[in-house]
């Protein structure tokens, strides 16, 4: 146990990503404690929590990749075990939200199943959730407990200006991503956007309709929040070479990599995708570079703890 301004703080990490979570306890000098997540012949699950929480307040790294409703399960055990066993606060980090991109009802008889799942962590006794990169913003208001919602653009465009890449575009894969497409080319100094415009005829296919904006000789870095197949970032990294493109980028907050993404990028004339932690990668490839949020969220527990602003941590990142 670790005391920060008079406060108990206690980290733990269910499987999901525990790399990440023993670089959030190296950088925030906070061990990590001991839970055993235990699995039965009928693959049901439970949480043996090896030492006390009573009056910590309490971190539990588990971003919820796949498999997801293993790590849902996982999360919601070790929220009502600390729950009962009186944890002064139990706070979540959770930096890739699964069902995020399940945000709406785009026809009749679906679910919100983004709704559910933040329905679900409440009631069984988070009391703050730690994300990043929300694939919709409106998912913040599916909680009434505190929720923060960190951007990783700053971290990602800092890697680009160390490259002195020249002539850059920044392009959105779609026209929902647009905003954050603007928000990347200020990061890089103002650079011209451009958006892909495609269409999904089934769920995981993109097919290029057109290309708003100028990319002829100009090197393109494509930036969305997940990427998950590979599909629409290989159509629209084909598409910009056809338009004039000398060259493609690619970067993402969460890298899903669902089969085939990895042989997609490694087949692709894509030079090199930047993506962070968020996930454990479980294949990779040579073209794919990982650079890690562990730093961040460390410094948030630190904040959250010392009840600092967070919003002083991405002002100095954009600085940076």
């Amino acid at each position: 146990m670790v005391e920060i301004d008079g406060k108990k703080v206690k980290l733990f990490a269910l499987s999901a990503n525990k790399p990440l979570a023993e670089e959030i306890s190296k950088w925030a000098n906070i061990p990590l404690s001991t839970a055993n997540v235990i699995k039965f012949a009928d693959n049901e699950m439970s949480v043996s929590i090896e030492e006390s929480v009573r009056g910590c307040h309490v971190f539990v790294v588990q971003p919820t990749s796949t498999p997801v409703n293993e790590h849902y399960m996982e999360l919601f055990i070790m929220i009502d075990a600390l729950k009962r066993a009186s944890a002064a606060s139990i706070n979540i980090i959770m930096p890739y939200y699964g069902y995020s991109r399940q945000d709406r009802k785009s026809r009749s008889r679906e679910p919100i199943t983004a709704k559910l799942i933040a329905d679900m962590l409440q009631t069984a006794g988070a009391t703050r959730v730690i994300a990043m990169d929300l694939h919709a913003g409106q998912i913040q208001g599916f909680f009434d407990i505190p929720i923060d919602n960190f951007p990783a653009a700053p971290l990602l465009a800092s890697y680009f200006k160390k490259k002195k890449m020249k002539d850059l575009v920044i392009v959105s894969p779609d026209h929902g991503g647009a905003t954050r497409a603007r928000s990347f080319s200020r990061l890089l100094g103002g650079v011209p956007l451009a958006i892909i415009d495609k269409r999904r005829p089934k769920p995981n296919v993109a097919e290029v309709v057109n290309i708003i904006g100028e990319v002829r000789g100009k090197t393109a870095i494509i930036i969305d929040d997940i990427i998950d197949t590979a599909g629409t970032l290989i159509a629209a990294s084909s598409a910009l070479l056809k338009a004039g493109a000398v060259a493609v980028y690619a970067t993402a907050t969460h890298a899903v990599f669902s089969d085939p993404a990895i042989e997609r990028i490694n087949d692709s004339c894509i030079k090199e995708v930047v993506v962070t932690n968020t996930i454990e990668l479980q294949k990779t490839c040579d073209k794919v570079t990982q650079l890690s949020v562990g730093p961040l969220l460390g410094e948030t527990i630190i904040h959250l703890m010392k009840d600092e602003a967070i919003s002083q941590i991405f002002n100095r990142m954009e600085e940076d």
